[in-house]
């Protein structure tokens, strides 16, 4: 093929993600245009000539990961994956946007089939983008042999001004460069325009020399409309020791020729004469909808896919003849499975902490419960936003991840970072083979919440360590004394937050964590030692319920009081049962209270019955509103904390055993 036939055909497949682009936004009345109209040619660059993946084999372990961080431009992809021959019709083209479709506003993990990650909120797909690109560079150290590379590929992420502008990327580009991984290319649509206009009055970085300074590569000014340049840059790219940006200078709505270079081609649908006249610049004589033959051919690489993936297999097939035990422990990891014997050892682990009646902060039972569980899951990935010593993320056999190891560590020294660092955990685990998790404080939970969030959204099993739960963190005051944090993020749908009273509590808490691979979990933990509840085997096994009765003596007599607590106020609980010993008291321990939700209503109704809710209190050193729905009264902390030592702050807003029982 000539040069010249050879551009002609790559200016067609641009201009087939431009049209279906603009057909589709204009037919579901919403959507953004602009974005993938100016990066079609990089599109075609990266998808035609770079990107090594299988539309027949989409969960190839192999694959390029690609991740649009500018999800908005959701067209931009199913336009791809349409074109590539993945399981995307036209029809679901056509259906852009509607109720239950494939195509929603924004790319959605687990709905659409070759979408890596759920973005939309712009810098998160950048950030998880890192973290399979740390994934892969890991799993390779600890799998890889001599000549059976199996896990050799490259992350690559599309990205705009936004996702430059938020601070998350600053967070997580940073730990990349740092960790410089080499796998990692980023290609950024530099096209200055952003929802409110030209960006240069608010956003006037050097991003080339701000990349550097990170310790990327940078290609910077390449013609992001010309497929040739674009290709040379990510072939250079591929060849760097470091995380590598490629500044791609572009038109947003390239193609529109009234709107093409404004603001207009954002977030709106061009409107019918717009598209007229666009498919007449662009001299596309087809029908709305209407791909003509010729180019879904050009598109089709399947024979060089098919070819790449077939390659991959015989060398995997090598590599499970000559490592058998290597390769199912692989396969096993990938597939986000446990071990057989798994929740018998939640059970083994859980009455060995009841025997030991440890009186501990339930963050050392959480090392506790990590340093047992790392026995028997390899794939445990751990970290912290700088406060390891404090969260007690790290473990005896814990080894650091640095970049010039040719080891794969462990544990992850995240920096003061949490938004990337909760954002990069969502990487790691969309990407598989390892469970991540990472700790910092509740209180900066705050920093962290749209990424939490967006796994709860996902339903993955990212896990998320959250320490200093309350205002038992004493002098450091309001600031960072946690009020309204555990509420808020129970509120988020899909997500386990689990509060435990002791360790015990904390050891099934963290079994059951890992165990859910549908759902993201919040460890809410203490600084304060908490004192070892007594249980027996029964109520060892209900805490896996969420919630369950702890203690309650005489079960043939009338109830005269229920007391739901969690965590620390466990404790307070069992003071006021001791107090009003004329009183029947049942107390109940709720860890967790989405998963107490989950049961079923004979199990909830024998713990909490509906017709006692009058003789229900509940007590927890936070927010009190959500408890009203099982409790008539609630004794909790409705305003900010306080700077003091913790057993008077406790004693301040009135949650002790005397002071309750005085009300009662």
């Amino acid at each position: 093929m000539s040069a010249i036939s050879c551009n002609q055909n790559y200016s067609r497949m641009a201009n087939a993600i431009r049209v279906l682009s603009m057909d589709a936004v204009q037919r579901a009345n919403s959507g953004h245009p602009g974005m993938p109209m100016g990066m079609a040619e990089i599109a075609v660059a990266l998808w035609h000539k770079h990107l090594n993946h299988n539309p027949k084999q989409p969960q190839w372990l192999n694959r390029d990961r690609f991740i649009l961080s500018n999800g908005h431009g959701s067209m931009l992809i199913y336009s791809l994956l349409h074109l590539t021959g993945y399981d995307l019709t036209i029809e679901d083209i056509k259906n852009f946007r509607q109720l239950h479709s494939k195509t929603p506003g924004h790319p959605e993990y687990g709905i659409t089939t070759g979408i890596e990650t759920t973005t939309g909120p712009l810098g998160q797909g950048l950030a998880n983008a890192v973290g399979m690109a740390l994934s892969e560079k890991l799993l390779a150290q600890e799998f890889n042999r001599e000549n059976l590379d199996i896990i050799n590929h490259h992350t690559y992420v599309f990205l705009g001004d936004g996702c430059l502008m938020e601070g998350i990327s600053h967070e997580a580009c940073s730990l990349a460069g740092t960790l410089k991984l080499s796998k990692l290319i980023a290609l950024y649509d530099d096209n200055g325009i952003s929802i409110d206009g030209e960006v240069k009055p608010w956003f006037s970085d050097n991003t080339a020399q701000r990349f550097t300074a990170y310790g990327w590569d940078v290609i910077d000014n390449v013609d992001g409309h010309n497929v040739e340049e674009v290709s040379q840059a990510i072939e250079k790219a591929k060849t760097n020791s470091k995380p590598t940006l490629i500044c791609c200078k572009t038109s947003i709505g390239q193609g529109s020729p009234n709107l093409a270079g404004t603001d207009k081609v954002h977030g709106s649908p061009l409107g019918e004469a717009e598209i007229k006249a666009s498919k007449q610049a662009l001299k596309w004589e087809y029908a709305d909808f209407e791909i003509p033959q010729d180019i879904y051919d050009a598109w089709q690489t399947q024979e060089h896919e098919q070819q790449s993936y077939t390659n991959w297999a015989d060398k995997f097939n090598q590599y499970q003849q000559k490592f058998p035990e290597k390769s199912k422990e692989l396969l096993r990891r990938i597939d986000g499975k446990l071990p057989q014997n798994f929740s018998s050892k939640v059970v083994e682990f859980a009455q060995n902490c009841q025997h030991t009646k440890q009186n501990i902060a339930t963050r050392k039972a959480s090392q506790n419960a990590i340093e047992a569980y790392a026995e028997i899951l390899p794939e445990l990935l751990g970290g912290s936003a700088d406060l390891t010593s404090s969260n007690l993320t790290n473990w005896s056999k814990s080894t650091p991840v640095r970049a010039d190891e040719t080891s794969a560590g462990n544990h992850i020294n995240y920096g003061v970072r949490e938004f990337g660092m909760s954002a990069i955990i969502n990487g790691i685990a969309l990407y598989g083979g390892y469970i991540p998790f990472g700790g910092t404080f509740l209180t900066f939970s705050d920093y962290s919440r749209n990424a939490l969030r967006m796994a709860a959204l996902m339903r993955i099993r990212s896990i998320f360590v959250f320490t200093h739960d309350s205002i038992g963190l004493g002098e450091d005051g309001p600031t960072h004394q946690p009020i309204e944090h555990i509420s808020s993020l129970r509120l988020i749908p899909n997500m386990h937050v689990w509060r435990p009273a002791d360790s015990t509590e904390t050891m099934v808490a963290w079994g059951v964590a890992l165990q859910n691979k549908t759902q993201p979990s919040c460890l809410i933990l203490s600084r304060q030692n908490l004192a070892c509840q007594e249980r027996n085997s029964q109520q060892i096994n209900n805490i896996a319920n969420g919630g369950y009765i702890l203690n309650e003596e005489d079960l043939n007599k009338e109830l005269d009081l229920i007391i739901i607590a969690t965590g620390s106020e466990v404790s307070i609980a069992q003071e006021i049962k001791q107090l009003l010993t004329h009183k029947n008291i049942r107390i109940i321990s709720m860890p967790c209270m989405e998963v107490f939700e989950a049961q079923n209503h004979e199990y909830k109704q024998s713990i909490l019955p509906i017709e006692l809710r009058s003789k229900t209190i509940a007590i927890e050193a936070g927010t009190t509103a959500l408890w009203y729905k099982y409790a008539n009264r609630v004794f909790g902390i409705d305003t900010f904390g306080e700077s003091a030592p913790a057993n008077i702050l406790f004693k301040h807003f009135g949650l002790t055993g005397q002071n309750i029982a005085d009300k009662l």
